[in-house]
């Protein structure tokens, strides 16, 4: 699915959108801060949110109920990836590089995120030699392989 840019007004709503996941127009005035809009532009927002494909609609009697069809992580990784391209040339290194000098990652972040990655990769190539342990001692009969040699002869 190709994800569409957001309004900043648009992207303000969806925030209070992706909190209640699924919802009718007098939740959104309910739920909606101070000072709240108008009903009608509220009702246009979620109109062109349809249309964009970030929220969908049922319709039930005489109201409608709108679903967020756009998960917050994936216009999240959307955006990011936009940041990457458009502004960093996707180097993960500048990306790092911002990220420390704005003080928006500090050492101790990035080294406890590689600590939990390489435990991670290592339970991963343990699990790995298992399973190819398994393989070698409890090898699976293929009956098809069978079969074929069989009808060969």
């Amino acid at each position: 699915m190709k994800i569409n840019h957001l309004t900043a007004a648009e992207e303000n709503l969806m925030k209070l959108f992706w909190t209640l996941n699924s919802f009718y127009l007098k939740d959104v005035m309910e739920q909606h801060p101070e000072p709240k809009p108008h009903q009608n532009t509220v009702s246009t927002y979620l109109k062109i949110l349809v249309e964009k494909g970030y929220l969908a609609t049922e319709k039930e009697g005489r109201i409608f109920r709108y679903t967020v069809a756009v998960p917050f992580e994936e216009y999240r990784n959307f955006l990011l990836k936009e940041v990457a391209e458009n502004f960093f040339e996707n180097s993960g290194k500048d990306i790092v590089a911002f990220l420390f000098r704005e003080n928006l990652l500090q050492k101790e972040d990035l080294s406890d995120y590689i600590e939990l990655k390489t435990e991670s990769l290592i339970s991963e190539k343990k699990e790995q030699k298992f399973e190819i342990a398994e393989e070698i001692l409890n090898p699976k009969k293929d009956k098809k392989g069978k079969d074929k040699k069989k009808k060969k002869k």
